[in-house]
C-alpha cells in the first residue's frame, strides 16, 4: 500500500492546499476558475498546480473522510450513465449503498454483461462482502452479472426503486459540465473516486435538518476534514 503524500514538497501552507482541493470537488468550478478565486486572495497558484494538488492529495482526503464513515448499508444501488471522455461515449458505473454513500464507480466503454460483472465484481473486493439486496434499472446485463457472482442475493430490478443511484451522478453531471469534459478514462476514474469521496461529505440532507441543526452539522464536517488534511503523511501513533 502506497504511503499518504506529505506536505514537505509543496511551497504552500496545508491550509491552502486544502482549501483549493475543498473547492474543487465541492463546487463545479474549474481549476482555473479556483486559481482566479486564490488569486483574489493573494495567493498566486497556477490551474496547473491547483490540477496537481487534486491528484496528489484528493484520494489522500478521500481516504481519511472514508475511514470515518459508518459501514455501508446491506442494499446497494447500481447504475450507469454515460459521459463523454476525450469526445467519446463511455459508461460511468456506480454503486451507492440505501444512504447514497459511493462504494465504488468505474468507467467503461461498455455495458453489456461482461462490464456487468468486471463492475459488479468492484465493490464486492473492496467492502469483502456481497449486499443483502442489490437494486438495479431493466438493463439486462445486471442479470446476467448477479446469476453469475451472486446468486443467493435478491435482485430488485426496477427503474423507480434506483433513485439513490440516480441522484448520486448530478453532482458528477455538474463538475464534468465545469471541466467541459474528462480527457482519458484514466483521469476521469481517478478525479471521480476523489470526488465521490470528498463531495458526499459537505451534501448532509439538507431537507432532513433545520437551519440550525444544518449549520451543526456543517459545523461537525469542517472539523472533520481539517484533522484529516492537516495530518496527511503524517506518522501516525501505535
Amino acid at each position: 500500500m502506497d504511503s499518504a503524500p506529505s506536505y514537505r514538497g509543496p511551497r504552500y501552507p496545508a491550509e491552502v492546499i486544502s482549501y483549493c482541493v475543498w473547492r474543487c470537488f465541492r463546487f463545479p468550478l474549474s481549476f482555473r476558475e479556483v486559481e482566479e478565486l486564490m488569486l483574489q486572495r493573494g495567493v498566486l497558484a497556477s490551474h496547473e498546480t491547483v490540477r496537481r494538488w487534486c491528484a496528489t492529495f484528493g484520494q489522500a482526503y478521500a481516504d481519511g473522510l472514508r475511514r470515518r464513515r459508518p459501514r455501508p448499508g446491506d442494499t446497494w444501488h447500481l447504475d450507469e450513465v454515460f459521459v463523454k471522455i476525450n469526445g467519446v461515449r463511455q459508461y460511468l458505473w456506480r454503486a451507492v449503498d440505501r444512504d447514497g454513500t459511493v462504494l465504488d464507480i468505474l468507467v467503461q466503454p461498455r455495458r453489456d454483461a461482461k462490464a456487468a460483472k468486471r463492475f459488479l465484481a468492484k465493490p464486492m473486493r473492496r467492502q469483502q462482502r456481497v449486499p443483502g439486496v442489490m437494486v438495479t434499472d431493466k438493463l439486462r446485463s445486471y442479470g446476467t452479472a448477479h446469476r453469475e457472482l451472486m446468486p443467493p442475493v435478491e435482485h430488485r430490478s426496477h427503474r423507480g426503486l434506483n433513485d439513490r443511484a440516480e441522484n448520486s451522478h448530478q453532482p458528477t453531471r455538474q463538475r464534468e459540465r465545469a471541466t467541459k469534459g474528462f480527457r482519458s478514462i484514466g483521469g476521469a476514474e481517478r478525479f471521480l473516486a476523489a470526488f465521490s469521496g470528498i463531495s458526499p461529505h459537505f451534501r448532509p440532507r439538507r431537507h432532513l435538518m433545520t437551519a440550525a441543526e444544518h449549520r451543526f452539522e456543517m459545523t461537525i464536517r469542517f472539523t472533520l476534514w481539517d484533522h484529516i488534511t492537516k495530518n496527511i503523511g503524517l506518522p501516525t501513533q501505535g
